[in-house]
């Protein structure tokens, strides 16, 4: 009898998406908790051995996971940002992203920002923080340069914006602000952040 070759269908690389996209879809569904690399191969179809090829252990592969979480959301802020703008304008745009984001992607970003990532993975961390929420420094400071908002050191300007942006996304998730109230509330709380509250 001839025997058949193996398929193998997750080769060149299409493993480790397949892992990835299954765990996101564990943690959406089940939390970060339920997540195991023998129960991902098995719903994936491969061996019990096949993940660690690409993760090592479990933590490697929520290194991995939150990783392409901010890949998406560095592309997303990317394609929203008109630097022809004004910076209210320009940063409500970006405000509806992240939150539009962190709506569709509320256990992904939570686990993006957890602060249990292995010490190897660090310096990747970093630079994806760099890349996405550093983004908004940018923003800050083209519009320094067009004097559109006060001096001072823009990355110090950004945590109160990432404060309010992160502050509704918790307030979505912990079920206190539905996402349509969020998102309604959002040029108000830019203005707000860019005009301060004393009457003027």
């Amino acid at each position: 009898m001839v025997r058949m070759p193996e398929s193998r269908p997750y080769h060149h690389g299409d493993l480790r998406a397949a892992l990835l996209a299954a765990a996101e879809s564990t943690l959406r569904e089940k939390g970060v908790g339920a997540l195991s690399l023998r129960e991902l191969a098995r719903e994936v179809g491969v061996s019990h051995a096949a993940p660690g090829r690409h993760f090592k252990d479990k933590q490697a592969l929520l290194n991995a996971l939150a990783l392409t979480g901010y890949e998406r959301l560095g592309r997303a802020l990317s394609a929203a940002d008109d630097t022809a703008l004004p910076l209210e304008p320009r940063l409500t745009a970006l405000a509806r992203t992240y939150l539009g984001f962190a709506i569709d992607n509320a256990e992904l970003l939570e686990l993006m920002y957890a602060r249990k990532h292995e010490p190897g993975a660090s310096e990747q961390m970093a630079a994806a923080v760099e890349q996405t929420i550093g983004s908004l420094d940018r923003v800050l400071a083209d519009a320094q340069q067009r004097g559109e908002i006060i001096e001072g050191a823009p990355e110090e300007l950004n945590l109160v914006t990432g404060a309010a942006l992160h502050g509704m996304a918790a307030f979505i998730a912990g079920g206190m602000l539905t996402p349509e109230a969020a998102m309604a509330g959002v040029d108000g709380l830019v203005h707000h952040l860019l005009h301060g509250l004393r009457p003027r």
